[in-house]
């Protein structure tokens, strides 16, 4: 895909699905401060709770998957997320539309908890005793964003903030996943081995989903089978009205697709 050029270190706008992505994050920051200090010990911390943690997921916690993107501890970290998510987002939003969007952050975000339960459930399988780790921020979303930026746009330049120099968007995207590789022979397999589920669930949706859009896919995919729908009726009618014209002892013959077959217009005999 062409390359929109040089990208100075500026925000873009704020607007469309980047601005609501950064409002849930934050009103779901803001509510759980709040919840924190109505209750400051509760008898389950609200990180394990609402963030993600395989053995619980694979024991019923099935809300995780869709709470723990929205859980970040730290206002720092915060902060942080929420800055990358909105250059990242916006961008984005700039070439597609707030569905397209939508669909690659979740995607990332649910790829980034499935990669977490399956390398756990592996090493359960192989007899193996894996760290219990709390997944927590939108990190995999963000890096689902960051790779699909590195495919599609990969010869855009970024400034790299505080430095004066830029780095081309392919570059940026190695640099992260060639870090958290490494991080695969650290102490946080886990949380490397879900960052990268993130990024590969990113590309799989530039990959699979539809070019215009989740909505106009599916608006395409209905018409066309109330199409084929109407189109089979149609062969059933023709197939019908011919044995009905036989036993008054005309013929009549109609294609694939129920349409009269015409050979001769002025041959009145195909009548008879």
């Amino acid at each position: 895909m062409r390359s929109p050029g040089s990208i100075p270190f500026a925000f873009p706008a704020f607007h469309g699905a980047t601005r609501r992505l950064i409002l849930w994050n934050l009103a779901a920051f803001f509510l759980l401060l709040i919840v924190r200090l109505a209750i400051p010990q509760p008898a389950i911390p609200f990180d394990l709770r609402f963030g993600f943690v395989p053995s619980l997921f694979l024991n019923g916690a099935f809300w995780q998957p869709l709470t723990y993107s929205l859980v970040h501890p730290t206002i720092l970290g915060t902060l942080f997320e929420l800055l990358s998510l909105w250059f990242l987002a916006g961008f984005l939003e700039n070439y597609h539309d707030s569905g397209w969007l939508t669909g690659l952050y979740a995607a990332s975000v649910l790829g980034t908890a499935a990669a977490a339960t399956a390398i756990y459930a592996c090493a359960i399988g192989l007899g193996f005793a894996p760290a219990e780790v709390s997944l927590t921020g939108c990190f995999g979303g963000i890096f689902g964003l960051l790779i699909a930026i590195g495919a599609l746009y990969g010869d855009t330049q970024f400034m790299l903030f505080p430095l004066p120099i830029g780095i081309k968007a392919r570059y940026l995207a190695a640099i992260y996943a060639l870090i958290a590789i490494a991080m695969l022979f650290g102490d946080q397999k886990v949380y490397a081995f879900a960052q990268l589920g993130g990024a590969l669930a990113g590309l799989a949706f530039i990959l699979l989903a539809p070019r215009r859009g989740f909505s106009i896919g599916l608006s395409e995919l209905w018409y066309g089978m109330r199409n084929r729908y109407y189109r089979w009726k149609r062969r059933r009618a023709a197939r019908k009205f011919e044995v009905y014209m036989r036993s008054q002892g005309r013929t009549i013959h109609f294609d694939g697709n129920g349409r009269p077959i015409d050979d001769d217009p002025n041959d009145k005999s195909r009548w008879n």
